[in-house]
C-alpha cells in the first residue's frame, strides 16, 4: 500500500529513537483524516506501544498531547514524553532503536513477518527481513 503522505519510515529517528517520528506522524495524520482500516486497528499497538512502553508514556495521553499542540516540533514532542515518563540515557535510546530496527529479524517477531509478507504480496522479497524493513516495501518506500 502507498505510504500516508507525510508519514516517515519507522528508521527515521528523534533524538536518536526510532519510529517516535513516524508515531508522531501518525497521530498528526489519523487527526486530519481516519487513516483507515489498514492503520487505524493499531494505533498505540505494536511499535507504538513498545515505544510508549519504552517511554514509561501512556500512548492516549501523547495521542491528546501531539493534537492539541499542533505546530509542537517533533524535538519538543519528545520532551514532553521524557518529562512526563522517563529520560532514558543516550544507550538505553541507542539499544532500544537498534531492538526495534532488527525486529523480525530471527526473533520472535519473524512468524509474524513471514505472515505479513505473505499476507501483502511481498512473500518474494528475500531483502524484507525486517519489519522496519518490511514496513518501508509495503508503504513503496523500497
Amino acid at each position: 500500500m502507498p505510504a500516508i503522505p507525510g508519514v516517515r519510515s519507522p528508521h527515521d529517528r528523534v533524538g536518536g529513537l526510532a519510529h517516535f517520528g513516524r508515531m508522531i506522524d501518525k497521530i498528526r495524520a489519523q487527526a486530519r483524516a481516519p487513516l483507515g482500516p489498514d492503520y487505524e486497528p493499531f494505533l498505540g499497538d505494536g511499535f507504538d506501544g513498545r515505544t510508549c512502553r519504552f517511554l514509561r508514556i501512556s500512548y492516549h495521553e501523547l495521542r491528546d498531547h501531539v493534537v492539541s499542540h499542533p505546530n509542537d516540533s517533533d524535538e519538543q514532542l519528545l520532551e514532553w514524553a521524557f518529562e512526563r515518563g522517563r529520560r532514558p540515557d543516550d544507550e538505553e535510546i541507542s539499544n532500544f532503536s537498534e531492538f526495534v530496527r532488527k525486529f523480525g529479524w530471527n526473533d520472535d517477531g519473524s512468524d509474524r513477518l513471514k505472515w505479513r509478507k505473505e499476507t501483502s504480496g511481498l512473500a518474494g522479497r528475500d531483502d524484507v527481513q525486517t519489519m522496519f524493513q518490511y514496513i518501508d516495501a509495503d508503504e513503496e518506500r523500497s
